[in-house]
């Protein structure tokens, strides 16, 4: 109890999250079912078989509501237009190629990003329900949104969890111009007691891309070490990094260890393009483009503790709670988990009854109803 009185006192601190979350007091608020809603109606309006649209719109209301607006309704125009465009499909469903007790071989057969993820960590949970471990492989993926959503999945029943993507060449590693690794996320679901968890989700760029967008669209520049421009020098300026530009890796700079964001970046491309076969590297489509298909590879891991030494949980609660009852630097400053920022903001959007969002993203989400002739979001606003 004492953590999470601890949590409400930190969820009243919004000042200090808001630049992290990109959240306010004074924007106005729109209900997670509502979000959903929308986000599923755009998708079917478009030719989405409606339980694929299902799961994209779960993993994008996700995203927002955990606080990740890069990955929320800000992305919903992309997995439209790929629908659109038809270089994403949604007549077929993922099959399996190859399998073992503890292992598979997915082929996503070019489906939305979600649907894929959902079918092989499922897939993986109940391989580890039986052998401990299950171990599961997909190319012919697409972006799948959070890798955080797929790992929670397999902690919420009792498992660790873990999910990795490779993308679209947008990160220059150390000592070059050019991008051509993705921003490679790795995530890891471990569970605790009483539902606490650590919730590991990171992309292998200093920030992900959507961040550097949502710093475009507002017109604000971006902090040292997110990207470069054309010519490989550090920038502050969204807009050069976004236009022929690249990110940089976790660590940024040489000589503070971005060398280490590049070697986790490969790690993640090994488990995803390397080991299904599927696009990797500088081979990935370019960010956005419809006109060639993703070919994506993706890898998910579920893990049965009880596999290993009993009282996992216990242990990982006390270690969570060693490092939060730690002495802060700045008092007003709390000590956190991997997890901890995402539950403060789900709190704060569960006691304002949905989620906050900038003006610009709702007059883009309006832009979109307008499109595609959907019925806009219910807003409910700030007073």
């Amino acid at each position: 109890m004492q953590f999470w009185r601890r949590l409400l006192k930190i969820s009243k601190q919004q000042g200090r999250l808001s630049l992290r979350h990109y959240s306010s007091e004074n924007w106005d608020v729109i209900s997670n079912t509502e979000v959903k809603r929308f986000a599923r109606d755009c998708m079917t309006s478009v030719g989405t078989r409606p339980q694929h649209a299902d799961s994209l719109a779960e993993v994008l209301v996700q995203a927002d509501y955990r606080g990740h607006y890069s990955h929320g309704l800000n992305r919903l125009d992309m997995y439209v237009k790929d629908i659109e465009s038809g270089v994403t499909v949604s007549d077929k469903e993922p099959v399996i190629l190859k399998e073992s007790l503890a292992t598979a071989f997915v082929d996503g057969q070019n489906v939305l990003g979600p649907v894929v993820g959902d079918f092989c960590m499922d897939l993986a949970i109940n391989k580890a329900k039986r052998s401990g471990v299950g171990w599961v492989v997909a190319k012919g993926s697409n972006h799948y949104g959070i890798a955080g959503h797929y790992a929670i999945r397999a902690s919420q029943e009792g498992l660790l969890g873990m999910s990795f993507t490779n993308t679209s060449p947008l990160v220059v590693p150390t000592r070059a111009k050019k991008p051509i690794l993705g921003t490679n996320p790795i995530s890891l679901a471990a569970p605790g007691l009483h539902g606490d968890s650590f919730v590991l989700d990171m992309a292998t760029s200093t920030a992900a891309l959507g961040k550097i967008e949502i710093h475009e669209r507002k017109q604000i520049p971006i902090p040292n070490s997110w990207g470069v421009d054309a010519h490989g020098k550090m920038t502050n300026n969204p807009t050069d990094v976004l236009n022929g530009g690249g990110q940089m890796p976790l660590g940024g700079a040489e000589e503070t260890s971005g060398y280490k964001g590049s070697g986790l970046g490969f790690l993640v491309e090994i488990f995803c393009g390397i080991l299904s076969g599927s696009a990797y590297g500088p081979n990935i489509r370019r960010w956005k483009n419809t006109t060639t298909v993703a070919n994506l590879g993706q890898c998910f891991i579920a893990v049965d503790p009880d596999s290993f030494m009993p009282g996992f949980e216990e242990r990982m609660s006390d270690l969570m709670g060693i490092c939060r009852n730690q002495e802060p630097v700045e008092k007003d400053k709390e000590v956190l988990v991997a997890g901890d920022p995402e539950r403060i903001h789900m709190k704060m959007c569960d006691e304002r009854g949905g989620i906050p969002y900038h003006p610009n993203q709702i007059q883009y989400a309006i832009d979109l109803s307008n499109k595609l002739n959907v019925v806009s979001m219910e807003i409910r606003t700030r007073k």
